[in-house]
């Protein structure tokens, strides 16, 4: 059975930092990509990063490019999405997600359950 868990997510104050784990189980994990998406309320989901199955090629929204990185730990099987210089307005909760390296929902097969980050100002 495939499973991302994602995780760390929590308060911070503007212009902290969190990093977020996504831990994956029950496929090849270095076969895939990994993305990460967040959900603020009332708001379309939106696509952050993504990494692709090797660790060789990273991705970025405008919103968080020079802010956020993705790590990825094929050892360890787990993605992580580093949050720095945070903003109220990266409040959501973050979903990582498996499948190809694409900025769309649809290419993703299997999602995470989701984490809430909440930057306080």
């Amino acid at each position: 059975e495939v499973q991302l868990q994602a995780s760390g997510g929590g308060l911070v104050q503007a212009g902290g930092s969190l990093r977020l784990s996504c831990a994956a189980s029950g496929f090849t994990f270095d076969n895939y990509a990994i993305g990460w998406f967040r959900q603020a309320p009332g708001k379309e989901r939106e696509w952050l990063s993504c990494i692709s199955s090797g660790g060789s090629s990273t991705y970025y929204a405008d919103s968080v490019n020079g802010r956020f990185t993705i790590p990825r730990d094929n050892v360890k099987n787990t993605v992580y999405l580093q949050m720095n210089s945070l903003k109220p307005e990266d409040t959501a909760v973050y979903y990582c997600a498996q499948g190809r390296d694409g900025r769309v929902g649809s290419e993703y097969d299997y999602w995470g359950q989701g984490t809430q980050v909440t930057v306080s100002s």
